[in-house]
């Protein structure tokens, strides 16, 4: 996922991306810790998606303010 595209988002659909990562962060976490985790990178790749939409919506809000 790459920030131009979230810049394209509206906040709704943001705090949703946003709802559905920590969600799928949540299940990986879980999976990683009753070792049924096929790929361990795709924690960070969540994390790093998680920073990003969270950047933008900050943007965006700094922008309205």
């Amino acid at each position: 996922m790459k920030a131009t595209e979230l810049r394209e988002m509206t906040d709704v659909e943001l705090n949703k991306q946003l709802k559905d990562l920590k969600a799928e962060l949540f299940n990986l976490r879980f999976q990683h810790a009753i070792n049924q985790l096929d790929n361990p990178i795709r924690i960070e790749t969540v994390k790093k998606d998680i920073a990003r939409v969270m950047t933008v919506l900050a943007e965006k809000n700094a922008k309205n303010a």
